[in-house]
């Protein structure tokens, strides 16, 4: 059995196989573009989050050293009361 297609099926359909083709290279583009700047977007939100956490941590540091400092007076003032309860004098 012989069946003729009309030629502006063929055509059409030709047509819809060579767009598809035509457009791979830049759908994959498009695909490589989009998954590069999710990882620079990535990059740049692990990096303010550690900088984020340096900087706390430098606060941390610095009340510590200035609580530190502040307890130098009450620290010698308990030891020089504790060697007069036990008697050992001054």
């Amino acid at each position: 059995m012989d069946t003729k297609v009309n030629d502006q099926i063929t055509d059409a359909v030709t047509q819809a196989n060579v767009k598809v083709v035509g457009e791979s290279p830049a759908m994959a583009l498009g695909n490589v573009y989009q998954a590069a700047a999710h990882s620079t977007g990535l990059m740049f939100q692990n990096a303010v989050n550690a900088q984020n956490q340096q900087n706390i941590l430098a606060q941390a540091a610095t009340t510590q050293g200035v609580m530190q400092i502040y307890s130098l007076d009450t620290v010698s003032d308990a030891i020089a009361i504790a060697k007069m309860l036990n008697g050992n004098g001054g």
